[in-house]
């Protein structure tokens, strides 16, 4: 069981890293090599200039003002001094958003533990329960500063009482003001933005077939009876999976002319080459730029044929629309109501933005997407159950004399103080950190199957997945295998009449 020196040792590496990365940034920011990644939006808006136009070779790439590397920590007071509002106009509002999360949890959490110090602490330590149990239950320094110290029905629990009722309190009370704060700045940050075709559009599923009449007509026949003062138009939505990769390729024909051309413009002596085989290795010799153009000419033609024969296809057309209204109001009305009697047709949503699209999953139908959710559920179950397995074995690494049962030729390594440490106080953790990597791939993998249609969906529903995953693995599997199995190996090692 780890101790306070342990804990000590975690902290202490955690700092030390925290630090290091710091440093790291703000050093690597000035470099001219790097001046693009870490100002990217002063170059969009021409507000900075590379620093790599000017001076010597090493001096396009490594920044040999000495100065700077005196002040490279100015930006943090400059950083912090940022208004609110210059904040959002600078990053946006998912920034403000995102920095308001910290600051609620400095509101939230000092408080409570200078309470806890200056009540909890001095209570549960006085408490001395612990000093006079049997020598086989396995303690440490920090259960003396838990409310286990405490014994048993003593008046010393109206202290916990009290203090948890106030964190309560105190805990509602600012996530109630936060979030008024909060949505108050999305709806001034809405009203102030121009308007969007997503607020005025609705995404239609499970548009039904209808004998002798087009899937545009049946849309158009239902939204103009059920929403006449409202319906303003709707798009269908074709199988163009052909298509789709045609653009793909196109933008990639794009990238590399748009590279070939900026590479004519700095140093126009010079007009760049390549070879026509397979990826430029072989073949005759020809002008990059004018390969290129001419690539692209040739795709536009059968992109235009493509486009034209999908147009055609009535079975191209797949049962989904998106379907516009002339006011917030109604994409509203329509987005939240049930359409029809049959509850498995006309299913509404509001329309993602075009961008945010998640295409594969608009066409599912409503008997699969059911069974793919249940699937799912059941998938993220087991995965958050049999994930148990390596967390336990994780975990069990803080008990040194476990390890050294299963590796007794470790024991004088082990035994050493600063390898004791670093195995107790993090090691585990750094274990732990290694099999979560892999797992937001999966979650995401599990959200797609799971029919979600926008990319910002996906990742709030994996986002959701993996938050339950934590609490019951991380903390909850944390406390269970790394302290209540290790009381029960003690008490299973005792003779019955014990």
């Amino acid at each position: 069981m780890a101790s306070l020196s342990d804990i000590g040792v975690s902290a202490f590496i955690n700092i030390v890293g925290a630090f290091a990365f710091l440093l790291a940034f703000a050093l690597l920011r000035i470099q001219p090599v790097n001046d693009r990644v870490y100002f990217p939006k002063w170059y969009m808006t021409g507000g900075r200039r590379s620093p790599r136009h000017a001076g010597n070779v090493v001096g396009r790439f490594v920044n040999l003002n000495f100065k700077t590397y005196l002040t490279f920590l100015n930006w943090m007071p400059e950083a912090l001094k940022m208004s609110e509002s210059e904040l959002i106009n600078h990053a946006g509002l998912d920034s403000a958003v995102f920095l308001r999360i910290y600051l609620l949890g400095l509101k939230i959490f000092i408080p409570m533990t200078i309470l806890a110090i200056l009540v909890l602490i001095p209570v549960n330590v006085s408490g001395g329960t612990l000093f006079f149990l049997r020598k086989e239950l396995v303690v440490s320094d920090i259960d003396k500063l838990s409310i286990s110290n405490v014994q048993p029905k003593s008046q010393k629990f109206w202290a916990h009482l009290s203090m948890a009722y106030l964190f309560t309190i105190w805990t509602c009370y600012m996530l109630y003001k936060e979030y008024g704060r909060v949505a108050f700045m999305r709806l001034h940050y809405l009203a102030s933005q121009p308007r969007r075709v997503d607020q005025f559009t609705v995404v239609v599923r499970n548009v039904p077939h209808v004998s002798g009449h087009s899937l545009s007509e049946s849309v158009d026949h239902f939204f103009q009876t059920n929403h006449p003062n409202s319906y303003l138009g709707h798009q269908a939505v074709y199988n163009a999976n052909k298509f789709a990769r045609l653009v793909r390729k196109r933008e990639r024909l794009q990238n590399w002319l748009d590279y070939n051309q900026l590479k004519y413009e700095r140093h126009p002596d010079k007009r760049p080459t390549r070879r026509t085989g397979f990826l430029g290795l072989w073949g005759e010799r020809v002008d990059s730029i004018e390969f290129y153009k001419k690539k692209m000419q040739d795709l536009d033609k059968k992109m235009a044929l493509e486009r034209a024969k999908i147009l055609k296809d009535p079975k191209a057309i797949m049962p989904v629309a998106f379907v516009s209204f002339n006011s917030r109001w109604g994409a509203a009305v329509c987005a939240q109501t049930q359409q029809s009697k049959n509850p498995t047709l006309w299913l509404t949503n509001w329309a993602p933005e075009p961008r945010d699209v998640y295409w594969k999953n608009l066409a599912i139908p409503f008997v699969s997407l059911s069974i793919r959710k249940l699937v799912i559920s059941v998938s993220v179950f087991a995965l958050v159950f049999f994930y148990m397995i390596p967390i336990a074995f994780v975990q069990s690494l803080a008990n040194l004399e476990g390890l050294e049962r299963v590796a007794p030729w470790l024991r004088p390594v082990i035994e050493l103080k600063i390898i004791k440490s670093f195995l107790q106080g993090f090691l585990p953790g750094l274990a732990l950190k290694i099999f979560m990597y892999i797992l937001p791939t999966v979650l995401m993998i599990m959200s797609k199957v799971e029919g979600h249609l926008s990319i910002s969906s996906l990742e709030r529903k994996a986002s959701a997945k993996y938050y339950y995953f934590m609490l019951v693995n991380v903390f909850l599997g944390s406390i269970v295998t790394g302290t209540a199995f290790e009381q029960l190996d003690s008490f299973l090692h005792q003779s019955p009449t014990q």
